[in-house]
C-alpha cells in the first residue's frame, strides 16, 4: 500500500518557487529544496521525479499566478496603454512580503541558461516568453499607423525591455523603476 503524502503539493510547490524566484535553476541544490520545501528528498523524487520536474511544476504554478496580470493584458483594449499597465503590474506581482521586488522567475533562469542547460528548461522559459511577447503584439495592433514589420520590432522591444525590468528590480527601487517603466513608454 502506498504511503499517504504528509504535504500539500501546492504549498510545497511555492515554497520551491520563492527559492528558485530568489535564486534561480542552476543555483538551487537538492538540498536547498529540501530544506525549503521541509520534505526529504525520496518525497520530491517521488512526487516530481527531479529538481527539474519541481521547476517545471514552479514554472506551471507561476503562469497560474500571473494570470490576473496576463489576462487583464489579454483582455486590454488600450493598446500600448495596455502594455505600460502590464509593467506596474508586474512591479507589484513580484513585490514580496517585505516590499522587494524579486524580478521574474522566468527571467531569473532565463539569465543563467548556457549552450549546456537542459533543453526541455530551455522550451519552458522560450515559451513563456512566446506568450507574453505574443500578448504584447496583440496590444501593439491596437495601435493605428504601424506596419507589419514595425509591430514586430515594438513587440520585440517590449519583450526585451520586460527582461530588462525585471533584472533592473532586483537592484533598483521603486521611484527609480517607474521611471525606467515611463522612459520605455515615453515618445522621444
Amino acid at each position: 500500500m502506498a504511503r499517504k503524502k504528509e504535504y500539500i503539493e501546492s504549498e510545497v510547490i511555492d515554497k520551491a518557487m520563492e527559492l528558485f524566484w530568489k535564486n534561480g535553476y542552476e543555483t538551487t541544490s537538492m538540498h536547498m529544496l529540501e530544506q525549503q520545501m521541509g520534505i526529504n528528498k525520496f518525497s520530491i523524487y517521488s512526487s516530481f521525479g527531479s529538481k527539474k520536474g519541481v521547476f517545471l511544476e514552479c514554472v506551471k504554478s507561476y503562469r497560474k499566478k500571473l494570470l490576473a496580470i496576463t489576462d487583464k493584458l489579454k483582455d486590454s483594449n488600450n493598446g500600448i496603454v495596455g502594455i505600460k499597465e502590464y509593467f506596474y503590474d508586474f512591479l507589484e506581482f513580484a513585490k514580496d512580503n517585505n516590499d522587494f521586488i524579486k524580478g521574474c522567475l522566468v527571467t531569473n533562469a532565463a539569465n543563467e541558461l548556457n549552450e549546456d542547460s537542459d533543453p526541455v528548461i530551455k522550451n519552458q522559459l522560450s515559451n513563456f516568453t512566446k506568450e507574453i511577447r505574443s500578448l504584447f503584439e496583440n496590444n501593439v495592433r491596437q495601435e493605428a499607423g504601424f506596419s507589419e514589420v514595425q509591430i514586430q520590432e515594438q513587440s520585440d522591444y517590449y519583450i526585451v525591455s520586460m527582461f530588462g525590468l525585471s533584472s533592473a528590480s532586483r537592484v533598483f527601487n521603486k521611484p527609480q523603476l517607474h521611471i525606467f517603466i515611463e522612459n520605455i513608454f515615453s515618445k522621444k
